[in-house]
This record gives structure tokens, sequence and C-alpha cells, in this order.
């Protein structure tokens, strides 16, 4: 098959994405509840598919697949398993509160929810400020995975400088154009075109090799070891670890932190996280066995480092290797305009309102987030033409930096006597013991009797959060009333 015509499919399939956005920008208003939330207005499938396709990134694609092929197929259990209903739970908990929170007092992002509650435009800002920082390698990851799946599919005709630029210049253009509304329903269309292509390549592959008891029989024989559960890298700690920081990191992300608050009603909202895990099972389970079958049936690592366009290439036609690629890179898209569009609005809102001084200009702020998007792609984008670290190393640093956050947001949340001093000092404690970890000493699980830092880093941070907060006092502008008043007690 040719690459023109491979790089055609792909070209193509992003059109029509771009098509849907364009539409959508005719129907935005220009406000900034429209642009960053869809006005509240999401109903069920789309709130669903706008979360799932958010989350349907490099990582989850190559970066998952890749880890089943080095390791085994107990990576579902991470994330198909323990993250689907994980997640799910933590929907419930930290998310219905604050769309209750955020319908009654009209916040678009976390930071002016805690810093309403706290009356701290200080802890607003760092709030902001950590989530940009995590934001920014995760934003690289979607880059690096375009690069290489796009390199891998056209042996080399595109190079991965050409393919990861080609992402960021979409996102771009995506996120200034689209806005929440736009996004949410390219999102879906993303959402359900990666289930139909990932079971199309799981039953097409398994075809090719004589069924699932061929492929599981081969992955038996040269790899026996991956069919014992537990081994290897799978220690009970090292898992638990590994579900408990991506399902806590998910809920702090900005772009699936701000989709609670999108929700039309309770009902939409409750039918959502309900039907959540149900939906990442049936995309992690083929994704990941893809994998885990292509380790049994000798497929080679390619020099891209993924192996899922490898097994495709050996398996299934060209025409079909480059759909699934354009889906992975729609769903690197789906990701990255979505992070794009809620680190403008972390940046504007939290960051350039509070700190500006005076009266907010509407058209300047407009024009500040439109070139911090730019400003904010374009530097991922250079720093990923150094590759700096494997997929999974940049995903898991996000997730876990991010996880960070969990649990001193989820005191507040609910207990009243969280202060701001406390909030403060989960918040500074957790994020400096895991960077520490991360870019100094070092994230050897082995340190922690098989734990992760991460999740070390998150017991500081509510140890911190409840310490603090039981020996110091309300500062006299907090206002216990945002979380516990009507909109909290309901």
């Amino acid at each position: 098959m040719s690459t023109a015509l491979q790089l055609g499919i792909v070209a193509g399939y992003l059109l029509i994405a771009l098509g849907v956005g364009l539409f959508a920008y005719r129907l935005t208003d220009r406000t900034a509840e429209d642009y960053y939330l869809a006005s509240r207005t999401l109903g069920t499938v789309v709130l669903l598919f706008t979360t799932f396709a958010t989350l349907l990134s490099a990582f989850t694609f190559f970066a998952g697949p890749n880890i089943a092929y080095g390791n085994g197929p107990e990576w579902i259990l991470v994330m198909g398993l323990m993250d689907g209903v994980l997640f799910g739970i933590l929907w419930y908990v930290i998310g219905y509160k604050q769309w209750l929170v955020g319908r009654a007092r009209g916040y678009v992002t976390l930071g002016e929810m805690l810093g309403d509650r706290f009356g701290s435009r200080t802890l607003r800002g760092l709030v902001a400020g950590v989530s940009l920082f995590w934001l920014f390698p995760y934003v690289m990851l979607q880059q690096v995975g375009a690069g290489t799946a796009l390199a891998a599919l056209t042996d080399g005709a595109v190079s991965y400088a050409a393919g990861a630029g080609i992402i960021t210049a979409f996102m771009i253009a995506y996120v200034v154009l689209a806005g929440m509304r736009g996004i949410a329903w390219t999102d879906t269309l993303q959402g359900v075109f990666m289930l139909t292509v990932v079971w199309a390549a799981t039953l097409w592959v398994l075809s090719a090799v004589g069924g699932v008891g061929e492929a599981t029989g081969a992955l038996a024989a040269n790899e026996p070891g991956f069919l014992s559960l537990g081994g290897g890298l799978y220690s009970p700690e090292w898992m638990i670890s590994q579900a408990v920081t991506i399902a806590f990191g998910v809920t702090m992300f900005p772009q699936v932190n701000q989709r609670f608050f999108v929700a039309r009603s309770e009902a939409v909202l409750k039918r959502s996280f309900a039907l959540w895990p149900v939906l990442v099972i049936l995309l992690f389970v083929p994704a990941f066995m893809l994998g885990a079958w292509a380790a049994g049936l000798g497929v080679a690592m390619p020099e891209s480092g993924n192996i899922l366009p490898a097994l495709l290439t050996e398996y299934t036609p060209g025409w079909f290797a480059a759909l699934v690629v354009a889906g992975a890179m729609a769903a690197m898209m789906s990701s990255s305009d979505s992070m794009l569009l809620s680190g403008s609005s972390y940046f504007t809102r939290d960051l350039y309102r509070p700190f500006a001084g005076g009266d907010v200009d509407e058209r300047r702020e407009d024009l500040i987030a439109r070139v911090g998007v730019v400003a904010f792609a374009v530097a991922a984008f250079l720093v990923s033409l150094t590759r700096p670290a494997t997929l999974f190393a940049i995903g898991d640093a996000a997730f876990s930096g991010f996880a960070q956050l969990a649990l001193p947001v989820a005191v507040a949340l609910y207990w009243r006597r969280t202060t701001r001093t406390g909030i403060a000092a989960g918040i500074l404690g957790s994020q400096g013991f895991y960077a520490l970890h991360l870019f100094w000493i070092g994230t050897s699980p082995a340190a922690y009797g098989g734990w992760t830092a991460g999740v070390v880093g998150m017991v500081v941070g509510l140890v911190l959060t409840v310490g603090v907060s039981a020996v110091t006092a309300a500062a006299p502008d907090e206002d216990e009333s945002v979380y516990f008043g009507s909109a909290g007690a309901d």
C-alpha cells in the first residue's frame, strides 16, 4: 500500500474531526462558560464519551499494549478493572460534589472553587500552577505518540518530528476554534470510532492467527510467565500503586476535572459514572491483549518502540493499519485539545485574572488565552523532539503528579475543619515529596516496600492536610458555606 494512500486515510479522518469542530464554532456563544463548559448542557452520551475520549491518549493506545507486550496482560487489571471501577467511584465522590457546588456558584475551574472557599488567590494560583506543570508532559506524550505512530506506519517516510508537528498544528487549530461543545461532539465521534477499530483489529488479528486459542497457546509456549498472575513487574504493591495514582490522578487532570461541571442534570451525571467501568473494559481488554498476543506470536518490537503498529502491519492490510493509526491520532488529538482548552482556562481565570490587577478586559483575556494555547503547545512540541523518556514514564509522571492534588481537595470538599493553611501544606508537601523523588532521589518502589513514591506522596498530602488543619484556625476570609451551604447539602 502506498504511503500517499496511508497518509490520505489519516489526513481524511483528522479533517472530518476538524469539520465537526468548525460546525460547533458557529454555535458557540462568546462567553467563558459556553467556551469552556458548553454552558453546562451535556447529556449522558456526550458527557460519557467526551470523558472517555479525553483519556484515549497515546498512553492508552501505545504505552498500555507496550507494557502488556513486555510484562504480560495483567496490566488489564490496573487500567481495565481497578481504574474502571475506582475512577467511577471517584467521579461520584469528588465529581458529584463539584457539580453541585459549580452549578450553584458558577465555577469554571478547580482553582476558582478552592480559591473562593479559602479566600485565597494564592491557593488558586498554586493549584493552577501545579496543574499546568504536570499537564505539560502529558501534552508532550500525545506528540511523542503521534510522531512515533506516523513514522512507523510510513516506514520513516514521515519523520518523527513531522508526525509530532502535524498533531500539534491540528490541536492548536481545534482549540482556538471549537471550544468545549465542539470538542465534546468530536470526542463522541472519536470514542465510538476507537471502540470500533480496536475490536475490528482484535478480530482481524485473531482470525489471521487461528483464533483466541491459537494466540493464547502461542503466548503460553513462548512467554509462559505472562499467564501467571503476579509475576515479574506485577507485584500487588506495584499494581495497587499504579491503579491508585492513575485513578486519583485522572480526577485532577484539568481536562477531566472540568467535565465534572458540565452535566445537564444530576441524572446525567449519575448515569455517566455508572456506565464508565463498562466502557473502559470494552476498550482496554482488547487493546492490551493485542500487546500480549504480539509477544507470543514473536512480533519484534520496531525501532519506534510501539508494538501495536507492528502487529497490525504483520497481520492486517495496510489500509486497515492506517485506519487504526488514524483512530489513534484522533484519540491523541481528543486528549490534546481538551488539555489545551482546560489549560487555557486555568491560565486565564486562575493566574491572569487574580494577579493582573484592575478590571479584566474580556478581549485582552481572550487574546492571552489563544496566544497561551499556541505557546504551550509549541513548547511541548519542541521538548518532545528530544524524546526525553518512554511513553509510560512520561504518562506515569503526570498521573502521579496530579494524584498529589486529589486527597487535599477531597478532604476540603467533605471536612468543614479544613483550613487554608492545612490544604496549602497538603498540596505543597505532597508535591514536594513526589517532585524530590522524581527529579532527584529516584522513584524505585523498593524504597517503600514495593509502593511507589506517587502513592506514598498522596499519604503525605493527606496527613499534612488533616494534621495542619487540626492545629490551625480558619482565616477570617475563609467561607465554608461555599461547600457546606445549600449547594453542598443537596
